[in-house]
């Protein structure tokens, strides 16, 4: 897929000499297909040497640059329910999304996908806390009666602040005190081949030559920052070309826009689980939802008061909040035995379309510029 990086310069000239979205964003989305499986490659390389447990966070945090990145360009506008929306996406997409396709891939090329039991579990409350961290800010504004925007911002503080917390103690016991969790690597291939034989397989299971720590590193920051600007060139055409096919601004937010800035992690997911490699792929797809609800969104909060033109609250709309709660904990169940399948697979992606229809239909809410 090398010849499509040809797109990333026809994306630059076509954004700077502002032709039509709609060509802006297909050719920004066919340049996105090849850093992605560079991304996939890299981190793959990564994890043989630092395990999959770091390399599945190291992915998961180069690939959601392009979401922090397109956040902070929503809070200098003031986009605050454009951001919010954003990250929501974001985080079903993972949970629902990028996991689901990613046991409905591997599922297909092997009978069943093994995994951590205790790893995804620390992951799934982890995800269930930042729900919870969610439901309190939006029900106490749906029955705080006459609290002030003051007391909700103040309130977003301070459960941002305990987010990121919990997410630092997280960082402790997966590469510290439980390490050992995390860097689980499955079998090889050959030792459960894929329908019709495991030539093909085999030849992705092992480069030619081993990547260095060094090269696996540059590759993966150089994917990842020409991610990041080609997708800040698409989310900048993307809502005026969905929009001229009848979509609404919410689900652009909640849907286009959160998968084109999660590309990566979608491509390596699902990548690394038909390598029968389910670890990674959690690692990859459990440990990005959770870094953008109890890490990313928190951050912003903090971010907000500087460049912000008025504090960014937690406050997120009521279908957005049950969308989030409902995704950790299917999510949950289904990663809470150790073991997958490709019905599974197909389970979360039919949730996640139930959702996304949802939001197709659901109208916009007044344009503002600040919560």
């Amino acid at each position: 897929m090398n010849w499509l990086l040809v797109f990333i310069p026809i994306s630059a000239v076509l954004h700077y000499l502002h032709v039509s979205d709609a060509l802006i964003f297909l050719s920004s989305a066919i340049a996105i297909v090849p850093l992605a499986a560079w991304l996939g490659r890299a981190t793959e390389q990564l994890a043989e040497h630092t395990g999959d447990g770091i390399g599945g966070l190291l992915n998961a945090t180069f690939g959601n640059a392009a979401e922090l990145i397109i956040s902070i360009a929503g809070l200098q506008h003031g986009l605050y329910n454009v951001v919010k929306a954003s990250l929501t996406g974001s985080i079903i997409g993972n949970l629902l999304l990028v996991l689901g396709a990613s046991m409905l891939a591997g599922g297909l090329k092997h009978k069943e996908l093994r995994f951590n039991q205790q790893a995804a579990s620390a992951a799934s409350t982890l995800m269930m806390l930042a729900a919870i961290g969610l439901v309190i800010p939006a029900a106490f504004h749906s029955l705080g009666g006459g609290v002030t925007r003051a007391s909700e911002a103040s309130l977003s503080l301070l459960i941002a602040a305990v987010l990121i917390v919990a997410y630092c103690l997280n960082l402790v016991f997966s590469l510290k005190t439980h390490r050992h969790f995390y860097d689980t690597v499955a079998d090889d291939v050959a030792a459960d081949p894929p329908e019709g034989g495991g030539e093909g397989v085999d030849e992705l299971a092992h480069d030619d030559k081993p990547w260095s720590v060094r090269k696996a590193m540059l590759v993966l920051a150089g994917a990842t920052a020409l991610v990041a600007w080609m997708s800040e060139i698409m989310v900048s055409s993307v809502e005026k070309a969905a929009l001229s096919f009848g979509m609404t601004s919410v689900f652009v937010g909640v849907i286009i826009v959160a998968i084109v800035g999660n590309a990566a992690e979608h491509s390596t997911s699902v990548y690394v689980a038909m390598k029968n490699r389910m670890d990674l792929s959690l690692a990859i797809s459990l440990g990005s939802s959770t870094q953008i609800a109890v890490f990313v969104a928190p951050v912003l909060v903090f971010v907000s008061r500087v460049i912000g033109p008025v504090p960014m609250d937690l406050v997120f709309s009521p279908t957005e909040v049950l969308a989030v709660f409902l995704a950790a904990w299917i999510a949950a169940q289904i990663c809470s035995d150790g073991v997958s399948n490709w019905v599974e697979g197909a389970q979360l992606l039919a949730v996640y379309a139930i959702l996304a229809i949802a939001f197709y239909y659901l109208p916009d809410s007044p344009k503002v510029a600040h919560p």
